[in-house]
């Protein structure tokens, strides 16, 4: 079972036979969190995750926090989202290497989710300084795919957020081609998602190339149900001026309720609270 969950996360993302079952597993029980986080689940993810952050195992607790601080700041929640990446550094900065993951599950990976989880906070707060500088402090611990993925995410974020669009474009491009050497569907989305919007926003926009990611992202997360990633890459396509802006406009509030109605109280109440999240 705990390989159709990491494959569902982190491969294929066809969910497992018994998405309902919980694994016995504390390693099942994170993967089982991580799925149901990118479905929009988030009060089942939550559930599993609150167990593992008080986990003897400092790593398991680590990489817990910041997968509840990745589902709060999807809502939103970027302040909410800090103090558990804090506590998942705390947790993780002076474990030792340790057995590696080929997906970043593992001492390294959790370092880097921490400190890339404050640079997205961070951003998500304004704090473009500070965000740079917790970004080049994860770029020590990337030595796998998903981190250097996010990583790539982040970076071209915070170029974006900086009105310096030609250089987010390469972070962006980066993560995409890394996503998709991994065969990472959830992850290759939202690189598209990524390298979509910072197309759409260069000085020499390719508007059908940035169109055309869009697009592919929203129909791949409408087939694999990445609810999390749904309701965004809709109102995206929307924005970019696809033809049927108001259809998607309607799929995008559509999937957003359905998130917020499966979000626990402190997801549903950060969400009302942020200017992220459409009302």
């Amino acid at each position: 079972m705990e390989e159709s969950l990491r494959s569902a996360a982190f491969g294929d993302g066809l969910p497992p036979p018994d998405s309902f079952a919980v694994p016995a597993s504390p390693r099942g029980r994170l993967l089982a969190a991580i799925g149901l986080g990118a479905r929009g689940r988030y009060a089942a993810a939550a559930t599993l995750l609150a167990g593992l952050r008080t986990s003897k195992d400092p790593v398991l607790a680590s990489l817990a926090a910041s997968t509840l601080a990745s589902h709060r700041r999807q809502l939103g929640g970027h302040a909410a989202a800090l103090v558990l990446d804090g506590e998942a550094l705390a947790l993780a900065i002076a474990e030792p290497a340790g057995e590696s993951d080929i997906d970043g599950l593992d001492a390294e990976g959790a370092r880097a989710d921490a400190l890339l989880g404050l640079a997205a906070d961070n951003l998500g707060r304004g704090r473009l300084a500070a965000a740079r500088r917790l970004l080049a402090r994860a770029e020590a611990h990337t030595g796998n795919w998903r981190s250097r993925t996010r990583a790539g995410w982040v970076g071209a974020e915070i170029e974006l957020a900086s009105n310096i669009s030609r250089a987010a474009i390469a972070p962006a491009e980066m993560a995409l081609e890394t996503a998709q050497a991994r065969g990472a569907c959830r992850h290759v989305v939202k690189s598209r998602l990524v390298l979509g919007v910072t197309i759409a926003n260069g000085s020499s926009a390719d508007g059908d190339r940035a169109k055309a990611l869009v697009e592919s992202a929203r129909e791949t997360a409408e087939k694999y149900e990445f609810n999390s990633l749904l309701w965004v890459a809709c109102l995206l396509a929307a924005d970019l001026g696809a033809g049927h802006a108001d259809e998607y406009r309607f799929r995008g509030a559509e999937v957003l309720h359905a998130v917020l109605r499966h979000a626990d109280p402190c997801g549903r109440w950060l969400a009302r609270q942020s200017p992220w999240v459409p009302r």
